[in-house]
């Protein structure tokens, strides 16, 4: 009997020591977005190169052999100065000979003149015919044209001397030097750039598909050396035509503010444009589930407290993807979206806002 009462004693104690009911469940944590609507941007980034506006190949007005070759790569140079000499014997033999020749026309246009007069002075008298008058005042006028002729030709022998020194018809930087001393170069034939230095350009290339937007966009840009240092930059140039093998719009942007840039440094240029009219906001992928097969996200319903919540499940319509985010409307503005988890949610499931503890929330639950 005594062990009887004993047993019944001790349940009597644990029962009255009992709660009157479980402990609340601590709310699961979410992260959440909230919902901002507003007309979409699209941005895409196109990587070029620093290129100078005017560059411009220089080579020899005449051809010959390269005897000097003053400039390199790189290298600065001001207008006037000497990038590279050809060797002038053949043109120096060619000016001698031609002021030889235009000495000689001369002494045969003096001769031809004084001739002319003294047959003109005869003819007074009868002692020399018209016919021999005519035939002077004619030879005359052939050796003075061709003492006019020979003097130009004298003129272009000097001028094909003075070619063969090539000067810089502007200051700037030589970009690509395509001769060396000893080589043969043809009259044209290229042998430095020389690229202008104050009007420095970023050229990128444009594919098809973005030609039409590319013109209505506003656009900025950073070299990749100076990653956190962007400019804006607007469009001076773009192709009508694409190129033939890439299929691409070759198009040259300037800065909006003249500034200095490295020539050959490579760029990127960031194009944004609206993407429509409509208002939409964007919400990570990671947001979104389906309900009866169609797009939804979880909203959080905020409680009295604003730290804790249930969730439930709205669509939403879709409207395009960029990078890792979705674009979408129907939710009124303001809405928190679950951006984590959404897999393990459930209507009226209750959550806690990331920023307040499990502990917190699950206290403020119990309360309620």
């Amino acid at each position: 009997m005594k062990t009887t009462y004993a047993v019944t004693f001790s349940a009597l104690v644990l029962l009255g020591c009992a709660p009157d009911k479980p402990p609340a469940e601590a709310p699961r944590m979410v992260r959440t977005v909230e919902l901002h609507y507003d007309k979409a941007r699209e941005a895409n980034r196109y990587f070029g190169t620093v290129q100078a506006r005017h560059e411009v190949d220089q080579g020899f007005r005449v051809g010959g052999k390269i005897v000097q070759r003053k400039v390199d790569v790189g290298q600065s140079v001001r207008e006037g100065d000497v990038l590279a000499v050809l060797d002038n014997v053949d043109y120096r033999l060619a000016e001698e000979a031609a002021s030889q020749q235009l000495v000689a026309s001369r002494a045969q246009a003096r001769q031809a003149e004084s001739d002319r007069k003294r047959l003109e002075a005869l003819k007074v008298d009868g002692s020399v015919s018209a016919a021999d008058e005519e035939q002077a005042q004619t030879r005359a006028q052939q050796t003075k044209a061709a003492a006019e002729a020979d003097e130009h030709k004298l003129e272009l022998a000097r001028n094909r001397l003075k070619y063969t020194v090539l000067r810089a018809p502007r200051s700037g930087v030589v970009t690509v030097v395509r001769a060396e001393v000893g080589q043969v170069v043809a009259e044209g034939q290229p042998v430095v750039s020389i690229a202008a230095q104050g009007e420095p350009e970023i050229v990128v290339d444009v594919p098809e598909d973005h030609f039409a937007s590319f013109k209505k966009s506003q656009y900025k840009a950073w070299l990749n050396t100076a990653p956190g240092e962007a400019f804006e930059v607007s469009v001076r140039e773009l192709s009508l035509q694409a190129a033939a093998q890439t299929r691409t719009y070759r198009a040259r942007l300037k800065p909006v503010s003249p500034r200095p840039l490295p020539l050959g440094a490579t760029a990127t240029v960031v194009v944004e444009r609206t993407a429509a009219e409509a208002a939409m906001a964007a919400i990570p992928a990671s947001a979104m589930t389906q309900a009866n097969g169609e797009p939804a996200v979880w909203v959080v319903r905020r409680g009295d407290d604003g730290a804790a919540g249930t969730v439930q499940l709205t669509p939403v319509v879709v409207h395009g993807y960029r990078n890792d985010e979705v674009l979408v409307s129907g939710p009124p503005a303001g809405l928190l979206v679950v951006t984590a988890g959404v897999q393990k949610m459930a209507p009226g499931l209750r959550v806690a806002l990331l920023g307040t503890t499990r502990g917190e929330a699950a206290a403020k639950v119990a309360e309620r």
